[in-house]
């Protein structure tokens, strides 16, 4: 299992090294990205900002909780942190189990989870200003 919060761009294909293995009949990879755009509005950067002792600790609780429930073989949450362009990976979770079933599942339901209950805020910066972002989006 991996969880971080990393402040670095997000290398998907090392993320998945690190937890993939033959023994494994699936091996999903959820990438969350950063929009050129919300709420009608032309997103030009954004930050990411986290309660970091806490939000590792939740990462690592979620991981368990899914590797569980999904009876997964393995799983990764990777979060970034900080300044951020559109395109960028802001997220990315792996889940490795020997059907694709649980393995979507359950990389859904991490991402949800997540998003609910992590300490991580989103300031997205437009052409005329900035805003904060609530709610899980």
């Amino acid at each position: 299992m991996l969880f971080k919060l990393v402040r670095e761009p997000i290398d998907s294909a090392c993320v998945r090294d690190q937890i993939a293995s033959p023994e494994h009949g699936a091996v999903v990879t959820f990438e969350g990205t950063v929009r050129n755009h919300a709420r009608g509005r032309r997103v030009h950067f954004l930050e990411y900002h986290a309660y970091e002792g806490m939000a590792g600790k939740k990462l690592e609780e979620i991981g368990i909780l899914t590797k569980q429930q999904y009876a997964l073989a393995d799983i990764a949450i990777v979060h970034r942190l900080g300044h951020l362009e559109p395109g960028d990976r802001s997220v990315v979770i792996i889940a490795a189990a020997e059907h694709r079933g649980p393995a979507f599942d359950a990389c859904r339901f991490a991402i949800e989870t997540l998003k609910k209950t992590v300490p991580i805020w989103k300031k997205e910066f437009y052409e005329d200003g900035e805003v904060w972002i609530e709610g899980g989006n």
